[in-house]
């Protein structure tokens, strides 16, 4: 079909209601609709001439990219849901289309993709689990439920937060909730993992530094300070940073200024801070390995994430969760976990939390070969760590209820506020495993 002289083709393009780019044969997007625009949030000048993945930042564009893979096998890809990530650091559900245009000689031309902002399904998927969640944390818990009451007012404060837990808890995860419940949403969070940087580098990381500060330093580079002005600064295992930087990250926290490394300039931030660490900070207070001034100005407030073993009944719940995000930003499969899969999950202790369990889960995802994951599936370790009697659900959980009631001596009301559960139901469990 040709177009009538003299309508241009965007005309016809930024009619469409969905997303669409071509690239041509080297991977650079030659052109975009309206719609692609406004749902990656950006200008035209910021895509034509650039490449694919330096503008679409999907999920699959480093390791599995659509339009390579409708290059490579000649077919086209329907509706394949994948993750685009804007430049605030928010995720974007998209169902991604994609095919090929060849010449007449059957050489590849140009690639196109269409894509449609899924944001409406994911939120009502979302909406179904509203009564577990707070932000992207799920959980049945009461101890976190009771987190999910208070975390509205923290995150509306401006006090500065200490969050703990062991590894692998979802300390970021919180950390990120307040975030984007308080009036910084609209601005930066940043994200600074103390444990992974030496002592030289983790100060220009945080405070920056200025041209000639070091050799090597060729230019003013903004500290993580600076990149989070207005936002957030999340300081991830704030246990391991140096009494040196701890000096200076009290000076801030005090005074809300600083210099840069190599500069005698005192610079003012609007940046709130929220630490995170899974050590026992008063142990490192004692050995005089953390400052107790220090503690004091992050702890103003402090939140205490229980471990996953301690809160079993959220484990098939965050089991689906993590599955069904899986095959969200894989965009393939359909799998389910089994019942049997989900007692021996609920029967292990998870040393490793949460991020434990997203390991875990993705292992069975990919080395399953049916729609329902079993338990030959799972690492071999989760299968042995639980034995035959432990193998059905309802034992798992009853065990749990057994546990918890011996934990509070015998207090039912207490017992089943702590379950989630009310006394009613806990009196019938009771009953079925002949403790009535």
């Amino acid at each position: 079909m040709k177009l009538p002289d003299g309508i241009p083709a965007e005309i016809l393009l930024d009619s469409i209601a969905d997303g669409l780019f071509c690239i041509d044969a080297d991977f650079r997007i030659i052109m975009i609709n309206r719609a692609a625009l406004d749902i990656l949030d950006i200008e035209e000048s910021d895509a034509i001439g650039r490449r694919c993945h330096e503008v679409f930042h999907a999920s699959v564009c480093e390791t599995s990219c659509v339009l390579r893979e409708t290059i490579d096998s000649d077919k086209p890809i329907i509706n394949r849901e994948v993750y685009f990530v804007k430049e605030d650091g928010n995720r974007v559900p998209l169902s991604v289309s994609t095919s090929v245009i060849r010449d007449n000689k059957g050489d590849v031309v140009a690639g196109v993709e269409i894509f449609r902002d899924m944001s409406i399904v994911e939120n009502l998927r979302k909406a179904v689990l509203e009564n577990y969640t707070f932000e992207d944390i799920i959980s049945k818990n009461s101890r976190m439920h009771a987190l999910f009451e208070i975390m509205p007012d923290i995150a509306e404060s401006e006090s500065t937060v200490l969050i703990t837990g062991e590894s692998g808890t979802g300390k970021e995860l919180f950390a990120r909730a307040l975030h984007c419940r308080s009036f910084r949403t609209d601005k930066k969070f940043v994200a600074l993992h103390a444990a992974a940087l030496p002592e030289q580098l983790l100060e220009s990381e945080l405070f920056g530094y200025v041209k000639g500060a070091f050799t090597g330093a060729n230019r003013d580079k903004p500290g993580r300070i600076a990149e989070a002005e207005g936002g957030t600064l999340f300081l991830d295992e704030i246990g391991d940073i140096p009494p040196s930087i701890q000096v200076k990250l009290l000076r801030f926290l005090q005074f809300r200024d600083y210099e840069p490394v190599g500069s005698n300039i005192t610079r003012r931030a609007d940046v709130r801070i929220i630490a995170a660490t899974n050590k026992d900070l008063s142990s490192g207070i004692a050995n005089s390995e953390f400052r107790e001034d220090l503690y004091y100005r992050i702890a103003v407030i402090r939140i205490d994430i229980p471990p996953l073993r301690s809160r079993r009944e959220d484990i098939p719940l965050l089991a689906d969760s993590i599955l069904a995000r899986l095959q969200l930003m894989r965009g393939k499969g359909n799998k389910t976990l089994s019942g049997e899969v989900k007692a021996r999950l609920m029967a292990y202790d998870f040393p490793g939390n949460v991020r434990e369990l997203e390991n875990i889960i993705e292992y069975a995802y990919v080395m399953s070969r049916s729609d329902r994951i079993e338990s030959s599936d799972l690492p071999s370790d989760i299968v042995s760590a639980s034995d035959e009697e432990d193998l059905r659900l309802d034992h798992v959980q009853n065990r749990h209820i057994l546990r918890v009631l011996k934990a509070n001596s015998g207090n039912r009301t207490e017992t089943a506020r702590q379950l989630g559960i009310n006394a009613s139901t806990l009196w019938r469990k009771l009953k079925d495993m002949d403790v009535v």
